[in-house]
């Protein structure tokens, strides 16, 4: 390399459906914001990129629109995710390099060709000079400091925002792999339904969320936790407060933790015996946001009858897997795919 570090700057990119993290080469992680862009109706002009624009959500006038370009992992509305992804490469990358950087993005492991290209074409005219894709369970896996070209098996179970990645890898391959798009998202839809069914409360997507984080579990806790909420009540129509409990919470996300428990135990019926012996001794790593959900590791021990580890700082597993890639892109060619142009 050395030559062309003076002229370049290498990113790593964990694009996802609720947060993109960015890794500059020899820096380290730089950037970690919601992606989310708020636009005016009108014009359709950006107003704000990234955090700023998560605080307009649900609480934005008629003409302003919070948009999250990614669903599931996936583009879902190109224009604004390219808006997105330029916002961000061009907040790391300083004018001082004289060439484009080359980038590597993790993608979701079920992704089509379709969405594939999406990534990359959003990249590509984001200011990318090359692409690479990185799928993340792979990503996390080299995140977490695991040997992905060894023979014995590794499963990472990734729960994101918009997809659950379930992944047993070895000889830098994905052996198998289950994507499901059930993830912190649709535990966030969860606690709505719940409260709307059960209290004739209506909350947005930010207390669902602050819910989760503040006493969402998924299996019951030494010392059960509670809250005080506040949403609209929707048979009066009026601003209500209502104490809410974990238990009440871990209620509400059983059947949406069940998907993922059912998930996980296909992957492990698909896994070759040798695998399976491996993964009975190694146990299984959790990353991504929804490895945070207390009790979540306990649970699927139940479930599995195996070890579960939550890694080291899950939220960046991820992004630290792209960066470890564009530290040494001969050691990690063979998971990588160049994005061709067709």
């Amino acid at each position: 390399m050395g030559f062309f570090d003076f002229f370049t700057n290498d990113i790593g990119i964990d694009l996802g459906t609720a947060n993109t993290l960015v890794y500059v080469a020899k820096q380290g992680i730089v950037l970690n914001e919601p992606s989310v862009v708020a636009v005016e109706k009108s014009t359709n002009k950006i107003l704000a990129v990234g955090s700023a624009a998560k605080e307009m959500t649900g609480r934005t006038p008629g003409g302003i629109e919070a948009i999250r370009p990614l669903k599931d992992g996936v583009i879902a509305d190109f224009e604004m995710s390219e808006k997105l992804i330029a916002d961000f490469i061009r907040r790391v990358v300083k004018h001082k390099y004289l060439m484009k950087p080359r980038v590597v993005i993790s993608v979701p492991s079920g992704i089509t060709e379709v969405e594939k290209r999406a990534v990359r074409d959003s990249a590509e005219n984001a200011g990318a000079r090359e692409v690479f894709l990185l799928q993340e369970p792979m990503a996390a896996a080299i995140g977490v400091g695991l040997s992905v070209d060894q023979p014995t098996g590794i499963m990472i179970i990734d729960i994101g925002g918009g997809t659950s990645e379930i992944a047993v890898i070895a000889l830098n391959g994905i052996v198998n792999d289950t994507s499901i798009r059930v993830a912190g998202d649709e535990f966030n839809d969860a606690i709505i339904n719940y409260l709307k069914k059960n209290y004739n409360l209506l909350i947005g997507e930010l207390t669902a969320e602050e819910i989760k984080i503040k006493i969402g579990s998924a299996f019951p806790l030494e010392k059960e936790l509670s809250m005080e909420i506040r949403g609209r009540d929707l048979v009066a129509g009026i601003p209500k407060n209502l104490k809410l409990s974990s238990v009440q919470v871990r209620e509400a996300l059983s059947e949406t933790l069940d998907i993922v428990v059912e998930a996980v135990r296909q992957a492990l019926e698909q896994t070759p015996p040798e695998l399976a012996a491996d993964i009975l001794d190694r146990g299984i790593i959790l990353t991504g946001g929804g490895a945070l959900l207390r009790g979540l590791d306990k649970r699927l021990r139940q479930e599995t009858n195996l070890p579960v580890h939550v890694a080291e700082d899950p939220l960046t597993c991820v992004v630290r897997g792209t960066g470890k890639v564009l530290e040494d892109f001969v050691k990690y060619a063979k998971v990588l795919e160049r994005s061709r142009k067709d």
